[in-house]
């Protein structure tokens, strides 16, 4: 496992609240794939689908010895919360911060980013999947870890 891998993740929700999915990709420095999957998460808002995929990232990272994470999110709202630049004030998103902070810290050094969407299409279209395969529509994710 490298020193250092990068999560893009992104979530979403298809009526804010509505069905919703996250998807994750890993890679290394390089670019080089080392997994992405994504998830339907019934109905939730689009915060709370970014927070789950966050998580979703920490676990994995975690779960395979990975000290050194660079997350990158185009949620602007999720990354200035792990900073700690913006209050989390939304009661449903306390508690998944909070378990975010905690994960973050167990890993050792974690690191947020804040991308534009185009820069996350990958994570993007695995969120797209994830909430398609919910809905009963073809899809090509990969829901399993």
């Amino acid at each position: 496992m490298p020193d250092t891998l990068v999560a893009y993740i992104d979530g979403g929700a298809r009526g804010n609240p509505g069905p919703a999915g996250y998807g994750v990709r890993i890679e290394r420095p390089d670019g080089t794939l080392v997994e992405e999957f994504g998830e339907a998460i019934g109905v939730a808002t689009n915060n709370i689908a970014e927070y789950r995929g966050l998580l979703a990232a920490l676990e994995w990272a975690r779960a395979h010895g990975c000290a050194n994470l660079h997350v990158r999110s185009d949620s602007l709202l999720l990354v200035q919360q792990m900073l700690g630049r913006y209050k989390v004030k939304n009661a449903g998103l306390q508690p998944l911060h909070a378990k975010a902070r905690l994960l973050a810290h167990e890993i050792g050094r974690v690191s947020f980013e804040h991308v534009r969407r185009e820069s996350n299409a990958d994570a993007d279209r695995l969120a797209n999947a994830a909430m398609d395969q919910d809905s009963g529509d073809a899809s090509d994710a990969d829901s399993s870890r």
